[in-house]
């Protein structure tokens, strides 16, 4: 397993192996994609999106609506207070 350690200024150096797995260059940009409460994917921000397909197997399938959707950040932010 490859760990980094969180500076006071919230940076990290990704480990090498990771680095070679996403095929990150110096300058490269990444994504942390929610996967799971508390859970997230790094991703290199270069991919397309359609690269993501399959990532959420275990995610709701069917659409949400935008009253869904804003009914949802309500309650978050309402348990953030």
């Amino acid at each position: 397993m490859a760990s980094a350690t969180l500076t006071s200024k919230g940076q990290i150096t990704i480990p090498v192996r990771v680095r070679k797995a996403l095929g990150l260059d110096a300058g490269d940009r990444v994504e942390f994609v929610e996967i799971d409460q508390g859970k997230f994917a790094i991703v290199a921000a270069r991919r397309s999106v359609r690269e993501l397909e399959g990532m959420f197997q275990n995610k709701r399938r069917r659409p949400v609506s935008i009253e869904e959707m804003n009914a949802a950040i309500a309650r978050r932010a309402a348990e953030s207070r």
